[in-house]
């Protein structure tokens, strides 16, 4: 019975400090657009990675290296 004492307090508190967080995170601004971030991945387009050419600066330094 006496653990109740401390419990209950615990769990107010916890409780307390889930709907501080929720208020704050819905006063920030952080549910404001939910949709948005989902859909970009199907949109952005991206550039592809340019592999260096034969004889290009990037081999030359390395067969310097390996001299």
């Amino acid at each position: 019975m006496n653990i109740l004492y401390f419990l209950v307090p615990l769990a107010l508190g916890l409780a307390a400090a889930g709907v501080l967080g929720f208020r704050w995170a819905v006063r920030s601004g952080q549910f404001d657009d939910l949709d948005s971030p989902a859909v970009s991945l199907f949109t952005e387009t991206e550039t592809p990675i340019e592999m260096p050419q034969n004889g290009s600066e990037g081999d030359d330094k390395a067969r310097r290296a390996s001299e």
